[in-house]
């Protein structure tokens, strides 16, 4: 009887520590300060991003003055450093873009709109030399970012947009599995002061309202497998039930050799 009873509390342990919960594995659950249906405003309002090293930049111009500065910024004839797999002028290791004519210009640390200012005093000081407007353009070439993890396809991606939630991130990557733990995705992002690491839970719907639900360039989002991934149990009701029935099976094949000894 004992024994009989032994093999049953193992059998509901396993139970319920393999099967993976769907509160687990749903995105956007319905929110605890919100009732459902309720109108919400996703933070889109961001602090202006700051470039780093290994951005990639269109920088375009139209209208000018001079023909020869239309000509100076078309296409894509910078050098993108960065190798991130997108046209465009790179930020190198020094911090800098390289220009055709111009040459050098420091960008790291300002803003796009800051960058543009900079160029536009540049040009207008060798170029123009008089007062007129310039109507030059400076934009991030796209979002690169880094997928690892318990991902179905990590790596390297990029994105042509100039703003990219972390679910659409995570969708164009591929998505998370079952296995996947999306209570606590970790974004990993470089800051002047170093790397800080920052956590969302995807399946709370008030997650877009946190200061990182927009990602930014070079950031590395990285996705922990759930317990049952680790410890290898079933992650559906039909697989948790084959798990259980082998070991139940081994267990009691083990207490009947153990007890004819």
């Amino acid at each position: 009887m004992r024994k009989a009873t032994l093999v049953m509390i193992v059998g509901m342990l396993l139970m319920t520590a393999s099967c993976i919960p769907v509160s687990k594995i749903t995105y956007l659950q319905e929110s605890k300060s919100n009732v459902a249906d309720t109108l919400m405003t996703a933070r889109r309002l961001q602090p202006p991003y700051r470039l780093q090293v290994n951005d990639v930049l269109n920088i375009t111009m139209t209208n000018s003055p001079d023909p020869r500065l239309e000509e100076l910024f078309s296409g894509t004839t910078g050098e993108a450093e960065a190798g991130a797999g997108t046209a465009g002028y790179g930020v190198d290791l020094r911090g800098d873009i390289r220009l055709p004519e111009i040459g050098n210009v420091k960008a790291i640390g300002l803003t796009t709109d800051e960058l543009q200012e900079k160029l536009k005093e540049i040009i207008l000081e060798k170029y123009v030399k008089e007062e007129t407007e310039l109507f030059l353009t400076v934009k991030l070439s796209g979002i690169s970012y880094t997928m690892v993890g318990e991902v179905s396809g990590s790596g390297l991606n990029t994105v042509q947009r100039e703003q990219v939630n972390i679910i659409e991130a995570i969708a164009d990557s591929g998505g998370v599995p079952v296995t996947g733990d999306l209570t606590a995705v970790k974004i990993i992002r470089n800051y002047p002061d170093g790397v800080k690491v920052h956590k969302l839970d995807l399946t709370d719907l008030d997650v877009v309202y946190s200061p990182y639900y927009y990602i930014q360039p070079n950031d590395m989002i990285v996705v922990d497998p759930l317990p049952q991934k680790v410890i290898g149990t079933g992650t559906t009701g039909l697989s948790t039930f084959g798990t259980i029935v082998t070991v139940l099976s081994a267990l009691v094949t083990s207490i009947l050799l153990f007890t004819r000894l």
